[in-house]
């Protein structure tokens, strides 16, 4: 790394020439593909202490929903699952892709529709309450989600089951 970087260096420093431009872009372009290697690289180096991170957040959700915590904050973001985790939620998404194939977004709203679908089953309260209880500020929000990912509306799923 430290070598391409005194390379593309060297070249800024050097008078322009027809070739500057070409051997400036490949240096560059050098230095990220190590870079992008070195940063997948931890995703196999580290495969046993990552292996467990679905399971820690679905550990985590389900302990916050236990304990009420969207009552107060709201549905769980990525961002505060990692926080929670002690990762940048990027970091996060890009494991629980490796892990699951899944991003961390879509693994916490599949987490939160699947708790929603025992909700509606489970339970007589109307849609809103059920949206209030996930902690939705709006229903409506809940209900969008909802459809676009079981692809019906809550009131549908809860009548069809």
């Amino acid at each position: 790394m430290n070598e391409i970087a005194s390379k593309i260096d060297e070249e800024l420093n050097q008078r322009i020439d027809k070739h500057s431009q070409k051997i400036f872009v490949s240096n560059i372009e050098l230095l990220l593909d190590y870079s992008t290697r070195y940063y997948d690289r931890q995703f196999y180096t580290r495969a046993s202490m990552n292996s467990d991170v679905s399971s820690r957040l679905e550990q985590f959700l389900q302990s916050y929903y236990e304990e009420n915590e969207q009552l107060k904050t709201g549905v769980p973001s990525v961002k505060m699952s990692a926080e929670k985790l002690g990762m940048s939620a990027q970091y996060l998404s890009d494991l629980l892709r490796k892990e699951t194939g899944l991003n961390a977004q879509e693994t916490v709203q599949r987490f939160v529709i699947d708790r929603a679908k025992t909700l509606l089953l489970g339970t007589g309260e109307p849609v809103s309450q059920i949206a209030y209880q996930l902690g939705f500020e709006y229903p409506q929000h809940f209900s969008k989600l909802f459809k676009s990912k079981t692809g019906m509306n809550p009131g549908e799923y809860k009548n069809l089951n």
